[in-house]
């Protein structure tokens, strides 16, 4: 089944993982100091907070999860469907992500958690986008899911059992992708701080903007 995954598919992982990996970074090397692709930490995080009675803290952190929570039910309720199909409106969601993250720059300054918010919304947007593509899970906004298939990956070849090349590739852009990106944030970050942004949006904008002028070359066909 991964044997009959197209090359835009990696080629989108890695572009979608490299934007996510700028964003946290970037958030995380900020005054907010706070991952905001992925949320493991964050639930725990709240749960020590209820502990201990900060609830100022767990409310944050709540607050946060609900917000990347939300953006996957907007991905979710644009796209409607669970298994990466063309045809579908990815365009817009890419559209909107890139936006988002422009509005959170744009309102950074201002008021850096509402910023936070934007950013953790966009990031359950686009870890949503493509949630599932041919029986391939395809999250490009963590690695902890990457990291376990590539270790499953590595055990089954040493056990002799034949491992989908194709599958390996996927994970090995997404993992490429997003370290590729947080080392870029890391080094663009010193010299334009949160300006950084940029270029997750310009990614995602530029998505979102290929996909529409594909979309209308294909329907431009089926007329002809």
């Amino acid at each position: 089944m991964h044997e009959k995954l197209p090359a835009w598919v990696g080629l989108g992982a890695f572009s979608l993982s490299l934007s996510a990996g700028v964003v946290n970074v970037c958030t995380l090397a900020s005054v907010l100091r706070q991952s905001v692709t992925h949320h493991s930490g964050s639930a725990s995080s709240m749960m020590l907070a209820l502990a201990e009675g900060r609830w100022d803290a767990a409310g944050r952190l709540g607050a946060l999860i609900a917000a990347f929570t939300f953006g996957a039910v907007v991905s979710g309720a644009v796209i409607r469907d669970y298994h990466l199909k063309l045809g579908r409106r990815y365009g817009l969601c890419l559209m909107a992500e890139s936006i988002t993250i422009l509005a959170a720059w744009s309102i950074f300054g201002r008021s850096p958690f509402a910023a936070q918010l934007a950013l953790a919304a966009a990031s359950g947007l686009q870890n949503a986008l493509a949630t599932t593509y041919s029986g391939a899970i395809v999250r490009t906004t963590h690695l902890t899911g990457v990291f376990t298939d590539l270790g499953v990956a590595l055990g089954n070849a040493v056990a002799g059992v034949r491992v989908p090349a194709k599958k390996v590739e996927l994970l090995l852009a997404i993992l490429l992708g997003f370290l590729s990106g947080g080392l870029l944030c890391g080094l663009l970050y010193p010299r334009w701080g949160l300006a950084a942004l940029a270029v997750p949006a310009s990614i995602t904008g530029a998505a979102g903007l290929s996909y529409f002028a594909y979309r209308h070359r294909q329907i431009g066909r089926g007329r002809a």
